[in-house]
């Protein structure tokens, strides 16, 4: 098989000849301790794992590309430090927030996740309607930075694919807390519910529209929604505010890709997501991950509770792959049934954090590689 129809037949219940081999990506801090302990500098770490447990990577023979469509916000705010002292920087970051950071890092690693970055945010760039509407001139879908040039050219390329097509972009609980914050939000959904609806609205309204070019052409496998809601115990908002506000945009997009013939739906949700799951399938979605261990998620409990509606992404405990030995052979042995079963691809449930150490790391992917049948 495959990369591609590995991977569509593992999440869509059918019959891989193997499940994906996907033990979870390193973060910056991790990889410079792998490299104090082993991992040759310069060296790809997926590759050096494969090669230590003895299995090829499963890489497809066609150069993978993607449609390139573009849905942050354009332009963006100017990055810049606004101050220094006692260790840390404020900020703004390229989307508007003025935040706080060690000053062990910078404000570029706000712009993706290569490391674990504690930040405390000082204010956030919509704080009134009025700021909202400035807002919404850097969301025009019109605009021709949401797609390449070569877009064309791209869209025949990706027809004759062996690799799996992703859109990713955020949901919109996730969207409306990057521009208005997070405690603000939650207070909103009491104060100004209208407020809320109208900025779902526009979100959902803009993403539709959007990606709209690429669904035309066919050429997308799988949808990615990145939505965090969930604390270690709960829902950070009632599922009665979630089916009012956010089910139907959901709904909204499942409807739009699934005519166009993506049959992989896949929201990302740290926390404890129990509450949550049945509100996402009945908006059609089919995949979650990262199925945080440590806030109580457990695929077990979800296959014998929800069945085949829903696949998983990740699941395995990163504090067990820590601590090494047979307690990594346990928690693989925990999750083997769902494995067994369908519908999940295996991995550390969330970015490798750098308590994991290279050998530690190298017993856990060979063990994985047994358990999705790659040796």
């Amino acid at each position: 098989m495959t990369p591609r129809e590995r991977f569509l037949e593992t999440l869509l219940f059918g019959s891989p000849d193997k499940v994906p081999f996907q033990p979870g990506a390193p973060r910056e801090k991790t990889l410079q301790r792998w490299h104090r302990e082993g991992l040759p500098e310069g060296a790809d770490w997926f590759d050096a794992t494969c090669a230590h447990i003895g299995i090829a990577p499963d890489r497809p023979r066609r150069t993978p590309t993607g449609p390139g469509v573009n849905l942050r916000m354009h332009p963006t705010f100017e990055e810049k430090v606004l101050e220094h002292k006692d260790g840390h920087y404020i900020v703004q970051d390229w989307m508007g927030n003025i935040t706080e950071i060690s000053d062990e890092y910078d404000y570029t690693y706000i712009r993706s996740p290569k490391d674990f970055v504690t930040r405390k945010w000082h204010k956030f760039p919509v704080e009134s309607r009025a700021d909202f509407e400035d807002m919404k001139k850097r969301y025009d879908p019109d605009d021709p930075v949401r797609y390449p040039e070569d877009f064309a050219e791209r869209a025949r390329a990706m027809r004759d694919r062996d690799y799996v097509v992703t859109v990713h972009f955020a949901g919109p609980f996730w969207q409306l807390r990057e521009w208005v914050g997070f405690e603000p939000l939650c207070m909103l959904f009491v104060e100004d519910p209208d407020f809320v609806a109208e900025m779902v609205a526009f979100w959902a309204q803009f993403v539709s529209r959007t990606l709209a070019r690429a669904l035309d052409a066919g050429v997308v496998d799988h949808i990615h929604i990145s939505e965090d809601m969930a604390y270690k115990d709960k829902s950070m908002i009632s599922p009665a505010m979630v089916r009012e506000f956010l089910l139907p945009t959901w709904s909204r997009w499942v409807a739009q890709a699934g005519r166009a013939g993506v049959r992989l739906f896949d929201l990302d949700s740290d926390g404890c997501i129990d509450e949550l799951i049945p509100l996402w399938i009945e908006a059609g979605l089919n995949v979650c991950d990262p199925i945080e261990v440590a806030a109580g998620c457990d695929v077990n409990a979800y296959r014998r509770r929800f069945g085949r509606k829903m696949a998983y992404r990740q699941g395995v405990d990163k504090r067990c792959i820590a601590k090494g030995g047979g307690v990594i052979e346990g928690e693989l042995a925990r999750i083997a049934p769902v494995v067994r079963d369908g519908g999940y691809i295996p991995g550390c449930d969330h970015g490798v954090p750098f308590d994991i150490s290279w050998p530690d790391f190298l017993h856990y992917a060979g063990l994985l590689a047994e358990l999705t049948g790659w040796r």
